[in-house]
């Protein structure tokens, strides 16, 4: 919630899946995924607010946590898509902004002559660890939630994102 902004005497969610029940079916699962939304929402926005003095968004810091847990600190703009699930049109615009701030460098590829990696520099490494620092001391923006509810969390969203293809396992 923002400074300026006044809460609402009443659940919105609430009071949509009322209306809603009065005219379709499966009221529970309207809830729960205008509750899912609305938080994504919030969460997103208090995240870049929290990466923004690092001149992050959450999707440039997650391509740079990435290169840091690869090997070599580097990685091709095709393996960075499938790791994120990202498309690749969005891999090539984060990693030309992180270049542009110098976190990151294109380098080719040692064994594609027309393959291209990208590869963290020790600005972009300095500000993960600084950006990460500030995401900890937030619980991430979900500080509103215990350490068990926020395994339920992730365990109550694990089949959806099995049966969404995310992984087999």
């Amino acid at each position: 919630m923002s400074p300026k902004q006044v809460p609402l005497p009443f659940d919105p969610i609430d009071e949509a899946a009322r209306q809603w029940g009065r005219r379709w079916d499966r009221v529970p699962a309207m809830h729960a995924v205008t509750s899912l939304m609305r938080v994504q929402q919030l969460v997103i926005g208090r995240l870049d607010a929290i990466l923004k003095p690092h001149g992050l968004t959450f999707a440039r810091y997650e391509a740079l946590v990435l290169l840091v847990f690869s090997s070599r600190g580097s990685l091709p703009l095709g393996k960075m898509g499938e790791r994120l699930q990202v498309h690749p049109t969005s891999v090539t615009s984060i990693v030309r902004r992180l270049v542009g701030d110098g976190l990151v460098v294109r380098i080719p590829h040692p064994d594609d002559g027309r393959g291209v990696l990208a590869e963290i520099t020790p600005r972009g490494r300095e500000v993960v660890e600084a950006a990460t620092k500030d995401l900890v001391a937030t619980d991430f923006a979900l500080e509103a939630l215990s350490d068990e509810m926020l395994g339920e969390l992730s365990t109550l969203l694990r089949p959806v994102r099995r049966a969404a293809g995310d992984f087999a396992g």
